[in-house]
């Protein structure tokens, strides 16, 4: 395999970053992560830790270097997450389960396969032009199905933040799985939360994509929405991989697996600190623990 990837993450107008995203890779698969934590709810972003991590955990342990079945890894792998989220919260005594929405995606072979809980998207271009996305988890967009609004109104809903499917929540998530999809060389996967995509319209995003190479327009796409956010703008995230090369071999941000063992696997987790350009994850044993604190404090305060 032979791809260009990047990831960036950006706290935009909010007080804490809880979204999350990763990639990790075999010789023969490719598994790119997003998840963003539900404000709604505390302490999203250790829901969203937590399916990040178990997703990639279980790709290390799987792709080995191929996986049999990425349809059933993805389905298997996302309820799992949702389940891992719940046994978080139980063995914390957490009145209110953090929550967490996600999209993933495999490529192996030369094709494509993803899935979905939420409004987490991920898109696909082709020669300068949206090949497909995800159908957003929302109100609003049952609202579109039915026609009863229009995109410019979808736009600027008062309902437009709020979703009916998530990992966390009180019933199994519905995992919603593409068909197989395969790639042609140049074609680019962009993997993003609401924060980046909320403030922009797809043309725009295509246009970004298919003007510069992958890791500028991504900047590019980053500043667009971030601006457009202002001071209550979301965290905004995303994770994209143009298929093939783009730029010199040499090129630290350019992937061939050609000379990778068979049996090793390489991680990269996104940084979602004040830089957001890349890292480990952010959040250690002892910050989960404050974080457990304060979500019983809080409990303590409301329930009076």
């Amino acid at each position: 395999m032979k791809f260009t990837i990047f990831q960036n993450s950006r706290i935009g107008g909010r007080k804490t970053n809880q979204d999350r995203m990763a990639y990790s890779y075999s010789h023969d698969a490719l598994l790119m992560v997003v998840a963003d934590g539900l404000g709604g709810y505390l302490h999203g972003e250790i829901a969203a830790q937590i399916a990040v991590k178990h997703l990639t955990d279980s790709f290390q342990q799987q792709a080995t270097p191929r996986l049999k079945d990425c349809s059933a890894f993805l389905y298997e792998s996302l309820s799992d997450s949702h389940y891992a989220i719940h046994d978080f919260a139980l063995k914390h005594g957490l009145l209110e389960t953090p929550r967490t929405t996600c999209v993933a995606c495999i490529v192996q072979d030369g094709a494509a396969y993803w899935g979905h809980a939420g409004d987490s998207r991920l898109y696909c271009f082709r020669d300068a032009a949206l090949l497909t996305k995800t159908r957003d988890h929302s109100r609003v967009q049952q609202l579109l199905d039915t026609r009863a609004i229009t995109a410019e109104d979808a736009s600027v809903h008062p309902d437009r933040n709020k979703i009916y499917n998530c990992l966390g929540g009180m019933y199994p998530p519905e995992i919603e799985l593409s068909k197989r999809t395969g790639l042609r060389r140049g074609d680019t996967l962009l993997l993003c939360s609401d924060g980046l995509w909320g403030p922009l319209s797809d043309d725009e995003i295509a246009l970004t994509i298919s003007l510069s190479p992958l890791i500028d327009a991504s900047h590019q796409l980053m500043e667009q929405a971030e601006f457009r956010g202002g001071a209550s703008g979301d965290n905004l995230t995303l994770v994209g991989m143009h298929w093939g090369d783009q730029k010199s071999p040499g090129d630290p941000d350019t992937v061939s697996t050609a000379g990778m063992p068979l049996d090793s696997v390489k991680t990269q987790f996104g940084d979602t600190g004040p830089g957001g350009l890349g890292g480990a994850p952010d959040i250690s044993d002892e910050e989960i623990e404050r974080a457990i604190a304060e979500i019983h404090s809080a409990i303590k305060k409301y329930s009076g």
